[in-house]
Formats: structure tokens, sequence, C-alpha cells
């Protein structure tokens, strides 16, 4: 990465309604302005999973303002690295890519205790992420 050039992650999952939208709050959050990132499913659902919009603003996180959507070219083609949570051979892929696989529980019709290790654990992959862009953390 150039000094000018901002980093861009693509954060996918089947819905785009839990896991891939909490990695987006913390990727928000922790990288500021200094990188950029976008989250879509291959199968968006209707709303975004209610306990993980609560277990995000339990840590002062609002995602509650985003919405499930579908993956374009134009956010695949724009990011740099391409996160996928779970979304299997749904998930895109271009050769030459940076492509990472994160292999968490989905949330979906889970209890706010298992969606906070879930949350936490995102966090810690989300850290580790910027790290590896040389992005530094809030």
């Amino acid at each position: 990465m150039t000094p000018e050039h901002r980093p861009a992650v693509l954060f996918l999952c089947v819905h785009n309604a839990g896991r891939s939208q909490m990695a987006l709050g913390w990727f928000t959050a922790l990288a500021g302005d200094a990188a950029d990132a976008w989250s879509a499913g291959s199968e968006p659902g209707e709303r975004i999973n209610p306990v993980a919009v609560d277990a995000m603003r339990e840590v002062g996180i609002d995602i509650s303002g985003e919405h499930p959507k579908r993956w374009s070219d134009t956010m695949l083609h724009a990011a740099d690295v391409v996160v996928t949570m779970g979304c299997g051979d749904e998930c895109p892929f271009v050769p030459g890519m940076r492509f990472e696989d994160w292999a968490l529980e989905d949330p979906a019709g889970k209890d706010i205790e298992t969606v906070r290790r879930v949350r936490d654990e995102i966090r810690d992959r989300v850290r580790g992420l910027l790290q590896s862009l040389g992005v530094p953390t809030n």
C-alpha cells in the first residue's frame, strides 16, 4: 500500500444481517477515516439481526442504520481484501485478489451470549486485519 492509498475491505456473508455487518461496524470504529469498507451478502436478508444490533450497541457501535445488500462487482473490484464468512461457493472469487475466510458461528437465531462471543471474535479479527494492512486503530 502506498501512503496515499486507503486500504479497502469487503466483508461478505450469506444474508448480510449479522457477521458481515458487525465486522463493518468494528472496522469503521477501529479504522476511522484511515481505510474503507463495505459489507454485503450473497442472499441478503430482509433486515439486520436485532440481537447483533443489540450486541454492537453494548460496545458503543450503532449498526442499526445499515441494511442487508447484495455484493456488487464495483465493491468487489474496489476492495484490496475480501473477507468471507460462511458464504461458501456463493461468494465471489477473483484470482490474484487477497481473500480471507473467517470461520465464524452464524449469529442468526442465537441468544445474546453467543452473539457477544461472535462479536468479540470479529473485533479481534478486524484488529488483526487492520494491523496487516498497516492501518492504525482507534
